[in-house]
């Protein structure tokens, strides 16, 4: 009879593509049954819409299937048991990811995206649940064509979600109607926690938060309120909307939200006659926002038709496809995210780092600070250094150091400098090693 240990060897030669090891090492394989020729066990993946579970489940039968004195396969796929916050209470204590989709300014297609991702997971069969949470310019009833909707209560005085082709939906919009949200301060973070604590969303897979624009009062409410799983900033490549993508990052990472990556919306057209790739908006570099922060492009949307229509139709676009695959395999990326964080130190001269794989490097600091890619320091659409070297102070420094994820660090300099964030890919081309 075959042992576990053959059975394990055996499905060691299937590789994760996201986390590039073999799905034995990661932790997968669980509950391995052998009696006599049948086998059965479980691939426990990271997150339950893990957009190539299908195909780890056939290789799996395939391996299994063609070892000798093996005739009968069964195998189950699962997903990890997320630990559930002691803040996420009342109606968020079944929901098992909270993903805010947020943007550091308004009229990006922020709330399109968000709603076409929800949409997106729920065609897939998973328990969605879309919260609206921009009070002052709700986009949820207009996208879902959902107007003059009466919401009901429970019997623990919970509001029940609209189920739309199983879909749950929450929007502050349908008490608004059309009228217009002219509320203060404290009333606004009332309704924000009623929202989200006061909705009764059942078990759900994944809850997609449309987070109100910005890096306020009402943002920072909502972090305090739950504990959001990820969160994904939506951006254009306009220089206004690429200098707020730094505020949020800050935002998020201030209050302790994992980073999951940034979409870049309206980010080209293709021409119907050359079949070329046009930026409208500033530079024409690819990925210039991984360039200037770190932090992965998720996907580069182009301006299209389809995507802004009424959402309570069928619709499949293969861009929203990606970008949800894109999201989920960023969440699953979490809990195995390899430690790319440096140690570091600075003195009056340099910043002094140890890499993960022992090597170590140093940077100057006049270097360093002459390197930095923000707007102040960089034309955003011509790319041209507006810095020069001479004219910074010969005895500039670091006076704080703050680490952003395991992607970057936001530097405040002795010249009063404090909105560049330096990725460590850039950190890395400027370094000596020593």
């Amino acid at each position: 009879m075959i042992s576990n240990k053959e059975v394990l060897d055996a499905l060691s030669v299937i590789i994760d593509p996201d986390l590039k090891k073999d799905i034995v090492s990661l932790g997968f394989i669980k509950n391995i049954k052998i009696e006599d020729d049948a086998v059965s066990l479980d691939i426990e993946l990271t997150t339950p819409a893990c957009p190539i579970k299908s195909e780890f489940q056939k290789s799996a039968e395939e391996i299994l299937a063609g070892l000798d004195g093996i005739k009968k396969v069964k195998v189950n796929m699962t997903s990890r048991k997320v630990k559930k916050s002691e803040k996420n209470k009342n109606g968020l204590s079944n929901v098992r990811n909270l993903i805010a989709i947020s943007s550091s300014k308004g009229g990006v297609g922020k709330s399109t995206i968000a709603a076409n991702i929800a949409r997106e997971l729920s065609a897939r069969g998973f328990k969605i649940g879309l919260l609206d949470a921009d009070i002052f310019g709700p986009s949820v009833p207009t996208l879902f064509n959902l107007h003059h909707v009466d919401i009901q209560a429970d019997k623990d005085k919970n509001m029940i979600p609209v189920d739309l082709n199983g879909l749950k939906i929450m929007s502050f919009g349908f008490f608004l109607g059309d009228s217009p949200a002219i509320l203060r301060g404290p009333i606004v973070s009332g309704y924000i926690q009623q929202l989200l604590t006061g909705v009764a969303w059942g078990e759900l897979d994944y809850l997609i938060i449309d987070m109100p624009p910005g890096t306020g009062d009402i943002q920072l409410t909502m972090t305090q309120t739950v504990q959001l799983s990820g969160a994904v900033i939506v951006t254009t490549r306009e220089a206004l909307s690429l200098v707020d993508v730094a505020k949020g990052i800050e935002m998020f990472e201030t209050v302790k939200v994992p980073m999951l990556g940034v979409v870049e919306n309206m980010s080209h057209f293709i021409c119907d006659n050359c079949n070329k790739k046009h930026y409208l908006f500033g530079n024409d570099r690819e990925n210039i926002i991984t360039e200037k922060y770190g932090l992965e492009t998720l996907i580069e949307l182009p301006i299209k038709k389809g995507i802004t229509n009424h959402l309570d139709k069928p619709y499949s676009d293969p861009d929203i496809k990606k970008l949800v695959d894109k999201v989920v395999m960023a969440i699953g990326k979490m809990a195995f995210s390899a430690n790319t964080t440096p140690q570091y130190e600075f003195d009056d001269e340099k910043l002094s780092f140890i890499w993960p794989d022992g090597t170590r490097s140093e940077v100057k600091n006049i270097e360093l600070r002459a390197d930095c890619g923000c707007a102040v320091c960089v034309d955003e659409y011509s790319g041209e250094k507006l810095l020069k070297v001479e004219d910074l102070p010969k005895d500039i420094k670091p006076m704080e150091i703050t680490p952003l994820g395991n992607y970057a660090l936001k530097i405040t300099w002795s010249d009063g400098h404090a909105s560049g964030i330096y990725p460590y890919k850039q950190i890395r081309k400027l370094e000596n090693i020593v």
